[in-house]
């Protein structure tokens, strides 16, 4: 491959793992401990990018976990883990999906195991959050920001398109 070839060719590199963020609260503590009813468990998760430099980018993925037992709040984890990723001479119309979807998938085992080891600390049971299909969330956030961007998607009686 000649040297021009190479200086053009795509670039795809992880450069760096690490936990951003991570925020746990057992604001009921130790009285929580004390109760028998099962937990509620309610999970959101975000994703976003930002360049660092030319070809250099940040991919984060978010989750905050929380965790009630008879609405009391057991524990409360906020943990953001971050990636920089190298991404040069690829085609813009790919790179959304780079940075939604290959990314995060990268980095989310990383975000699972820091939230696991954390919250076995708490002296809770062991919590294992669930793998995501990152490329069906990127798809459903393309959907709905569509479906704002077209008003909001009611059509009246009567109304004439």
């Amino acid at each position: 491959m000649s040297d021009a070839a190479q200086a053009n060719a795509p670039v795809f590199a992880i450069q760096r793992m690490y936990l951003k963020d991570l925020s746990l609260e057992l604001p009921n503590a130790p009285q929580i401990f004390l109760e028998q009813a099962a937990p509620s468990v309610e999970v959101q998760l975000d994703v976003g990018n930002s360049v660092l430099a030319d070809g250099v980018h940040e991919v984060t993925v978010r989750v905050t976990v929380t965790t009630k037992i008879n609405d009391k709040i057991a524990f409360l984890i906020e943990a953001t883990q971050g990636g920089i990723f190298e991404l040069r001479n690829i085609p813009a119309d790919q790179m959304p999906l780079l940075l939604n979807v290959v990314c995060p998938n990268i980095s989310y085992p990383y975000l699972r195991s820091n939230v696991a080891d954390a919250v076995q600390r708490t002296g809770f049971p062991p919590m294992h959050l669930a793998e995501i299909n990152f490329e069906a969330l990127y798809q459903q956030k393309l959907a709905a920001e569509a479906q704002q961007q077209n008003g909001s998607g009611i059509v009246l009686p009567g109304a004439r398109h």
